[in-house]
């Protein structure tokens, strides 16, 4: 039988606390229609809106969405150039309405790759929510995963470069601390819409025990009925973190 010590290690997570979610197939689904990519873009914000209903409802502590990746650059430049101005006006229009909710908003990346006045934008949007207690929403924009672990490896090099610590000192704690988002808990489901299963150098350092959820649902047709679905199949799965079966079950138990 598992004793007190080692069930107490094994925590219950029943609901998630931080959603993390891939939004893809926004130009599939513009394509399908006839429509042009953008089209696509456009409609997905809905979708975001409900996705962040639905997590405020749901009383979670985090939910972080993937608006666009370091590799997106490499798309055409006038896609770019319409999701840069897409993202000016989405944080234009969503801001106040997140700030009444008492949502913080969070954009994590690289910000050195956007103009100085979307820079700025995001600078007030960030202010003007930073006090709030509820919900906090991460927009993921300029970022990739591995760009994450380097920065937090350059400037762990760059104190002890400093004398300020030892090399000795550098564990997972404190390589955590200084990767983005390390104020919030870890993701423990990532959702992925448009049907392809992989994780695109998303968060990967943090998406280390996540639960991953796939689903053929185009971005701009997911709503709270498939959110609620990938909720669903998250609790319906056993956590074990390292445990056995028979010790998460005897927490449950208790």
């Amino acid at each position: 039988m598992p004793t007190t010590e080692t069930v107490a290690a094994c925590k219950d997570t029943t609901l998630p606390r931080h959603v993390a979610i891939i939004m893809d197939g926004n130009g599939r689904w513009a394509e399908l229609r006839g429509k042009f990519r953008v089209s696509g873009h456009k409609a997905g914000v809905k979708s975001v809106r409900a996705a962040v209903r639905f997590a405020h409802q749901l009383n979670l502590d985090a939910l972080t969405l993937f608006a666009f990746s370091s590799e997106n650059w490499r798309r055409p430049k006038e896609e770019v150039s319409a999701l840069m101005s897409l993202f000016m006006t989405v944080l234009g229009s969503e801001v106040k309405k997140l700030h009444r909710n008492n949502i913080r908003l969070k954009v994590v990346g690289n910000w050195d790759g956007f103009s100085d006045s979307l820079q700025r934008k995001i600078a007030d949007a960030q202010a003007l929510t930073a006090n709030n207690t509820g919900l906090t929403l991460n927009i993921a924009a300029n970022y990739g995963g591995r760009w994450d672990i380097t920065q937090a490896c350059r400037q762990a090099a760059e104190q002890v470069a400093g004398g300020k610590i030892a090399a000795a000192d550098i564990n997972e704690d404190y390589l955590n601390n200084l990767m983005c988002m390390s104020d919030l808990a870890a993701v423990d489901l990532l959702i992925r819409t448009g049907g392809e299963q992989r994780i695109s150098n998303f968060l990967l350092w943090q998406l280390a025990y996540a639960e991953l959820h796939f689903t053929p649902v185009l971005w701009p047709d997911f709503d709270e009925a498939a959110f609620s679905d990938a909720i669903a199949a998250f609790v319906s799965r056993e956590r074990r973190f390292g445990c056995t079966g028979e010790q998460i079950r005897a927490l449950l138990k208790a």
